[in-house]
């Protein structure tokens, strides 16, 4: 798949993402990789056998100061080619694709792994955050 292909998709994706979610994030750039490099794998101290979708790479909400501004976007990373070795078909990758971007906006909104967790299986369940 061409990377404008994958970016349509991308675009899908956006729009599946919980309304709660979208209204709320600002300043956030989604950027589109093939893979994560190696000394990104291994500074996450990643296994062999796990597999990497996306990054957030920011300052969560939460953790942010009065004087926060004027920087450059969060930035979440999707990785195309990890994220189509994953999937089936399209449709498969719209809905890792979203998964992903609920999964990092999570982390930019300071959410736990718990709460992104539920969020998640409510996306997956067609429910609304």
């Amino acid at each position: 798949m061409t990377r404008e292909q994958f970016r349509r998709l991308v675009e899908e994706a956006i729009d599946t993402i919980p309304p709660k979610f979208a209204r709320e994030i600002r300043n956030v750039a989604i950027v589109v990789e093939d893979r994560p490099s190696q000394a990104l794998l291994d500074e996450m101290e990643m296994e062999p056998d796990d597999t990497i979708l996306g990054l957030y790479q920011g300052i969560p909400l939460p953790e942010r100061e009065a004087a926060h501004g004027n920087t450059l976007p969060d930035l979440i990373t999707l990785y195309q080619t990890t994220i189509e070795e994953e999937c089936d078909d399209d449709d498969d990758i719209v809905v890792a694709i979203g998964e992903t971007l609920i999964h990092e906006l999570g982390h930019y909104f300071g959410l736990s792994e718990e709460e992104i967790m539920e969020i998640e299986e409510r996306y997956w369940r067609g429910e609304s955050a």
